[in-house]
């Protein structure tokens, strides 16, 4: 069961204007590459890495763009710098697939409830406000859901996530400051069943210094849930700040060495150019980007569907 496609043409709008910055400076970069060129050539191409580059693509993935064009321009001989802009968006767009992002939208939710998701990802971005929204969105839909409150190391975390539990109409499962963060979860678990819950929610500490104590705790969340519910969680979704660019390659690269992500929400898109860095991180890491933030309001958190960002982000004027 997917999601969230009855606000589907404000979401379509929201898209554009939160990949405004990223399209004019990707757009701005592409068209000074290829500026006097008829045909692309070596030149363009060496451009166009650049271009990929600067934009946050990162450089595994840019070499990747570059060697797929490479073939194009090989194969059929004859391309014009007219035909790059389509070129270079059907690439982009088979490489999110490649990846897993596909046309899919959301958390897909089963029959089986309820649903956990576990979410972790560094302090500062926009951890616990990604669970607030979805919360409001899975309420939208007419789902019953609970959150946890699992980060207890740090009060304002507890604070912020019973705001957002108030805030939205969702009760909020937490302990005293410093309890286990897997007694929280799974507290929050046994009253989601007693309840009839349709999704959980469990927020975690955002701590990435020592990597052991962090799949330590993780796991002992993931393993006193299973008491209750063998196959939960059903999904762990790792949030990261797009608008950090390549830190959030590393923050990715962190998180996934020390446990298993299965899916992502890249947040903060709409206050920066650095878009580009959803097509890189969905390359190297092959997991799924389930959702993208596009603005403060809860319905500017948008499941992600990697044909509308493609579109977006080669449309040359918003407007249209």
């Amino acid at each position: 069961m997917g999601f969230f496609n009855f606000f589907s043409k404000e979401k379509k709008e929201t898209l554009d204007q939160g990949l405004e910055k990223t399209k004019q400076s990707f757009l701005g970069k592409l068209a000074r590459a290829v500026a006097g060129k008829s045909k692309v050539d070596d030149e363009v191409l060496d451009n166009l890495e650049e271009v990929l580059v600067t934009s946050d693509v990162g450089v595994d993935t840019t070499l990747n763009i570059i060697k797929r064009i490479e073939a194009r321009v090989a194969r059929d001989k004859y391309v014009t710098t007219d035909e790059l802009n389509g070129i270079l968006r059907d690439e982009i767009a088979q490489l999110l697939t490649e990846s897993g992002t596909g046309d899919t939208e959301g958390f897909q939710i089963p029959d089986r409830r309820p649903y956990v998701v576990l979410v972790v990802g560094v302090n500062g971005v926009g951890k616990t406000t990604t669970i607030g929204k979805l919360a409001w969105q899975f309420k939208q839909a007419g789902l019953k859901v609970m959150l946890g409150a699992a980060d207890t190391f740090r009060a304002a975390a507890v604070e912020q996530i019973c705001i957002w539990g108030e805030r939205v109409g969702v009760p909020v499962v937490k302990q005293k400051m410093g309890s286990d963060p897997a007694s929280v979860a799974y507290d929050t678990l046994n009253s989601a069943i007693a309840s009839g819950m349709d999704v959980v929610l469990i927020d975690t500490a955002g701590r990435l210094h020592n990597k052991k104590g962090l799949m330590d705790e993780l796991s002992k969340i993931k393993r006193v849930m299973q008491k209750l519910m063998p196959d939960a969680p059903h999904d762990v979704m790792l949030v990261l700040d797009g608008s950090t660019g390549q830190n959030a390659f590393e923050q990715a690269k962190q998180f996934t060495s020390a446990t298993e992500v299965t899916s992502m929400a890249i947040t903060k898109l709409d206050g920066s150019a650095k878009g580009g860095v959803v097509i890189g991180i969905s390359d190297q890491f092959k997991i799924p980007v389930r959702y993208i933030g596009l603005g403060e309001r809860a319905e500017d958190l948008q499941p992600f569907n990697r044909r509308e960002f493609v579109d977006s982000l080669f449309k040359k004027d918003s407007s249209k």
